[in-house]
């Protein structure tokens, strides 16, 4: 076979550099692409900026802290809101951010957004349980439905067990974000205005009667 001219040789090697550049490219995209409405790569009080030393206590009158979440409060059965409770927060508070999502079944794997409520008021220290409107002044975030959205409870897709972080974030100024803001917006214009955090930690899995 005679041997492939130079010119070929090389118009190959071009073409074999591009695909590679291409793969990179599309690869490192991948890598930096946003997690979708609904999921965020980490729990809001671990994200720097928004952490504080300062701390809440926060309790559920369906729940205790670690125990597990009843499943009338999971998407599986009544989807009903446990409730919620907090210490009020230091002085210069002007509204509460309260935030619930859950943690990833693996090391790495985002966390699932349930429950965004921002602008709560200073004088509001508890959510009802079987709660459907946000107090007067406050605004639903996105969760896993979307943007803007009431809560949405666990929906565990295996038997495993899975921790739920309710967590309430005392801020010293109201957020002017548009109703349908972003969680990353809404991350963005809480920085370095949050005087105290505390959260709850629940457990959920798959109903084993689900079908």
């Amino acid at each position: 076979m005679a041997p492939i001219p130079t010119f070929h040789r090389s118009a190959a090697g071009s073409i074999f550099a591009t695909i590679l550049c291409l793969s990179y490219v599309t690869a490192s995209q991948a890598e930096q692409e946003p997690p979708a409405i609904g999921h965020t790569p980490e729990v809001a009080r671990d994200t720097q900026g928004l952490r504080t030393r300062s701390s809440l206590t926060v309790t559920s009158p369906s729940f205790e802290n670690g125990s597990d979440i009843p499943f009338e409060y999971t998407q599986y059965r009544g989807n009903s809101f446990p409730g919620l409770r907090w210490t009020a927060g230091p002085r210069g508070t002007r509204s509460y951010v309260v935030i619930m999502q859950g943690d990833g079944l693996t090391r790495g794997s985002p966390t699932s957004i349930h429950l965004t409520m921002w602008n709560i008021p200073s004088t509001v220290t508890a959510l009802d349980r079987g709660m459907t409107a946000p107090p007067a002044g406050a605004t639903y975030g996105p969760n896993v439905h979307g943007l803007n959205q009431p809560y949405a409870g666990p929906h565990t897709h295996t038997p495993a067990k899975q921790s739920y972080h309710l967590q309430v974030f005392a801020l010293d100024r109201l957020l002017q974000l548009p109703p349908d803001a972003s969680f990353g917006a809404i991350e963005q214009a809480m920085a370095a205005h949050v005087l105290a955090s505390g959260e709850l930690i629940g457990w959920a899995a798959k109903d084993p009667n689900a079908q």
